[in-house]
């Protein structure tokens, strides 16, 4: 999930963990996009 902060955008896990801030959305959501690749690649 991605949330507007003050400093920009953060990333967040289901459980709360700040995965990272990025100072431009489309820079969060892409971190985003690498986070749930490699959370279902991990499966097969």
């Amino acid at each position: 999930m991605i949330k507007k902060i003050k400093e920009g955008y953060r990333v967040m896990a289901e459980s709360g963990r700040n995965m990272g801030t990025y100072k431009t959305e489309g820079e969060a959501k892409k971190r985003l996009q690498q986070i749930e690749y490699f959370k279902h690649s991990k499966k097969n």
